[in-house]
């Protein structure tokens, strides 16, 4: 049994196609993944240190340290035609929806063996020796979605919890049950026993331009209720681009200042609409913040209350946009096992043994120019595509394969959580 896939292996992240860390030095230019970042995910997901390192440390690239050279999250100057106390209202309009999440978990301590059974050692060491169990605790956000006591957050701010405690802006305190939780994106749902609350209006992340205001307001580092202004920077980071491959997301990019404490909570836009839902931030860096973007998590949310688990669609292939670039730099490489014709498309350059692609015929080195008679030109769009698939429908694919056209249609299967 080997541990679950990783995205990129299992279309679980467009335009990446991640290799293991043991294979990278043998790869060629092309087939690296975009740069490797440290990320934070923001809730103390259950840590005593107040936050979450998500992979293995590493400097940022140069490209990414550019990026930080100058101050950032500070608010754009406001446009002559807009209120300047826009902000102001919607805070006040949407800051009573925004709760504090506050999760433990008994932990039991491991003790060497042979101490429980010894008196001695237990005398010697007294003090010394860890408790048997535990309290660890975390702190996040969150936003009622349903006046019914319905809350979104992070997964991974009520990962393992034993109790979670949700404390309105009013100082109302409940107990919250988490109705599900999805790894693969990081949302889950809470309910309170409550009626008549605050809610949040959501938005549509569809829409988001760069350069959009973005407005979050959330409990870093234990300061409840804090807002941070800045503006969208960019729209569908992949995963693998921000350094999180074990994640099926394309982010929200904002330089709106995040910190550990605002995971779960929310990103707003001008109109004081929820776009996202605040996750992670680039260790190291300023102002590179990440948001779930809200309507992935307005889906996921919807199949974790309906069934208590998130359907995700799977093809099983890695993929890359295909450019006249890349298709120079694979026909000149001689290990690169594939020989490409077309100048545009998108390249599968893996199939993942008894995947439903590999089930369906797909093979390494097809160029893939239509998905459901769309003509597609970057990973991302067929990612997005088989996301809003169902499980055992069918996707037809429209392929490129030795100067030949080939039609086939593949059903997705349900993502794998472990791999024979």
């Amino acid at each position: 049994m080997q541990n679950q896939p990783r995205d990129g292996e299992n279309l679980s992240n467009g335009n990446s196609f991640n290799i293991s860390s043991t294979k990278r030095h043998h790869l060629a230019p092309w087939k690296k993944a975009a740069a490797s970042l440290s990320l934070v995910l923001l809730g103390s997901g259950m840590t005593l240190a107040g936050g979450y390192l998500a992979g293995q440390p590493q400097k940022l690239s140069q490209s990414a340290s550019n990026l930080a050279v100058s101050p950032v999250n500070a608010a754009p100057p406001l446009p002559a035609a807009t209120d300047p106390n826009f902000i102001t209202e919607v805070v006040q309009r949407v800051g009573p929806a925004v709760v504090r999440i506050n999760s433990s978990r008994t932990v039991k301590a491991q003790l060497p063996e042979g101490f429980n059974d010894d008196p001695f050692l237990r005398r010697f060491f007294g003090s010394q020796l860890p408790q048997e169990n535990q309290v660890q605790r975390g702190t996040g956000s969150g936003f009622i979605i349903g006046n019914d006591g319905r809350i979104l957050t992070n997964a991974h701010v009520v990962d393992g919890a034993d109790t979670v405690t949700v404390i309105l802006k009013d100082g109302r305190s409940f107990k919250g049950k988490v109705l599900g939780k999805d790894e693969l994106t990081d949302v889950a749902v809470v309910k309170i026993q409550a009626s008549n609350l605050p809610t949040v209006t959501l938005g549509n992340s569809d829409q988001l331009q760069p350069g959009q205001w973005a407005i979050a307001i959330g409990n870093p580092l234990g300061l409840d209720n804090t807002v941070t202004t800045g503006i969208i920077s960019a729209t569908g980071r992949t995963s693998n681009q921000i350094g999180a491959p074990d994640k099926r997301v394309e982010f929200i990019q904002t330089d709106a200042a995040i910190n550990p404490g605002n995971s779960g909570g929310p990103l707003l836009n001008a109109r004081g609409e929820v776009i996202g839902m605040n996750t992670a931030i680039i260790q190291g860096a300023q102002g590179l913040g990440f948001s779930i973007p809200i309507n992935t998590a307005q889906r996921i949310s919807n199949q974790l209350v309906a069934t208590g688990k998130a359907q995700h669609p799977y093809l099983g292939i890695q993929m890359v946009g295909l450019t006249p670039e890349l298709k120079q730099n694979i026909n000149s490489d001689p290990n690169s096992g594939l020989s490409v014709e077309e100048d545009k498309g998108v390249l599968v350059v893996k199939v993942v043994p008894n995947s439903p692609a590999a089930k369906a015929g797909i093979r390494a080195g097809d160029v893939i120019q239509k998905l459901n008679g769309q003509t597609v030109t970057d990973a991302s769009s067929i990612q997005k595509a088989v996301d809003d698939s169902q499980i055992g429908g069918d996707v037809r694919l429209e392929l490129r394969r030795n100067g030949q056209n080939v039609n086939l249609a593949v059903r997705p299967g349900a993502f794998p959580t472990q791999v024979q």
